[in-house]
């Protein structure tokens, strides 16, 4: 099955000098962002743009204040971006830079080149896609993997979340036909999981039991543990896709198929015991893993009695077609809906529901790391059937649209926690002004309880130029 994925690829890029029409695309735009401004130098056919944002930010967790000032530390507090463009009408050139204080003074964001080529279009280098219509990290969003490190952080006073995106090397190729249809292909050499936090507050629970294993031993023995990661540059980790848009009638719909990989870990688990004295001893060797899987997703997006209506459903087919494998996640279906709307009073309300549920389910082991001795272990063991997510944004502006009052709630409804985050925003021209926080609350076995301690308060500016 992945050889039909590549070679899906191959033919779209083959048969492209085919599709091409006699005529070049005549114009296209430079800008960055929507709220971007643009210097632009040049004359006729060739033009340069320079962009980008100055911010700064600190963020205090509110635990550190009541412990004292002395274990207080608000960040690293200067970030920004710098974003160069440069084309004619027939390709272009992007390159977006980082700044941060630490630990990487300056990267590289996104960096690719693309053609036009009449309705045909390919890009190549490092690059953020987003695939379906969820406003929210909906499930057919597979392309980049994100920094979770920093995600709430950022959540409390953007609405964009591009910025917790990480940028892959790809080639992207899209073909229009008709007035509204097009059809993509992605080619993604080597593979880069999620970015977890491996320390500190914000390091999830899961990574701690696997990197720190708690093991029950009838006597004091000491605990070596070993971990194994895979070479995920290798080209048999690479990951291809297909995605089909149109719009019929008033309604704007979407399939694709993707090979890839899982971008949470797997893991497997062995463990040495050598309890002879006079130094008794336990190794932990963890092996981890990122899972095969093939997606097939629809996706829906429609205008219907004012409510901006979005929709995706995806299945997710890993290699564990028996359900028994506690290295391999199980087979899934994955599901999002959500919509926009003004409501009355000038507010605005944003929902989106994302489901996951498990095949299978009956087929799980047990997480307990004592049952890795009896071979039993599983990375899903312990887990619910279903995990469902409520993001919800409830936002009033006021003075002409230059101060925004808003509140943003996730909730895990099966794990019975949530974080809510209020934001104060006072947008002028091209600088904008932030107050947020984050207050985490709910069992703290759940995916967002687990960070109970962590709530924290924001204060933010940015100009962008």
């Amino acid at each position: 099955m992945r050889s039909i994925a590549f070679a899906s690829v191959v033919i779209l890029l083959a048969l492209s000098p085919l599709m091409v029409q006699d005529s070049f695309a005549q114009s296209f735009g430079f800008g960055f962002d929507d709220e971007g401004a643009e210097n632009v130098s040049g004359s006729g056919s060739f033009a340069v743009s320079i962009g980008g944002e100055a911010a700064a930010a600190m963020t205090g967790y509110i635990g550190d204040f009541e412990e004292g000032a002395d274990t207080v530390r608000l960040g690293d507090i200067f970030s920004g971006r710098l974003n160069f463009s440069a084309g004619t009408s027939f390709a272009d050139g992007v390159i977006n830079l980082k700044w941060q204080t630490s630990p990487q003074p300056v990267s590289i964001d996104e960096a690719y080149v693309r053609a036009y080529l009449g309705n045909f279009d390919i890009t190549a280098g490092l690059r953020k896609l987003t695939w379906g219509k969820a406003d929210s990290f909906g499930p057919l969003d597979v392309i980049n993997p994100l920094d979770s490190s920093e995600i709430y952080t950022v959540m409390a006073d953007q609405s964009d979340l591009m910025s917790v995106k990480i940028a892959r090397p790809l080639v992207h190729a899209s073909f229009r036909f008709g007035q509204f249809s097009k059809i993509e292909g992605v080619f993604v050499p080597w593979f880069e999981p999620h970015r977890f936090a491996t320390e500190g507050r914000w390091m999830p629970a899961q990574m701690k039991m696997l990197t720190n294993p708690d093991i029950p031993t009838p006597i004091p023995i000491e605990i070596n543990i070993t971990e194994t990661k895979p070479d995920t540059a290798a080209l048999d980790y690479a990951q291809a896709g297909l995605r089909f848009t149109s719009t019929i009638g008033r309604a704007d719909i979407g399939a694709q198929y993707y090979y890839g990989r899982l971008p949470q870990p797997a893991a497997q688990i062995g463990i040495t015991l050598d309890l002879m004295p006079p130094s008794p001893s336990a190794t932990v060797n963890v092996l981890f893993l990122y899972n095969p899987y093939h997606q097939i997703g629809l996706d829906y997006a429609q205008v219907l009695a004012g409510f901006n209506v979005r929709a995706e459903l995806a299945a997710n087919i890993t290699e564990d077609l028996k359900g028994d494998d506690g290295s391999v996640y199980n087979p899934s279906i994955a599901w999002s809906f959500g919509f926009d709307r003004d409501l009355f009073l000038g507010i605005n309300l944003n929902l989106q529901v994302n489901e996951s549920i498990r095949l299978l389910h009956d087929k799980l082991g047990s997480d307990d790391i004592a049952s890795v001795m009896a071979g039993g272990f599983d990375i899903e063991g312990g887990s619910k059937l279903t995990a469902t997510r409520l993001t919800a944004v409830v936002s009033r502006k006021f003075i002409r649209d230059e101060l925004e009052l808003r509140v943003g709630v996730v909730w895990g409804i099966e794990d019975s926690d949530c974080i809510i985050m209020p934001a104060l925003v006072w947008t002028k021209d091209n600088i904008r002004f932030a107050l947020s926080g984050g207050f985490f609350a709910g069992d703290s076995d759940g995916q967002l309880g687990q960070y109970n301690d962590n709530h924290f308060l924001k204060l933010s500016m940015a100009y962008t130029f």
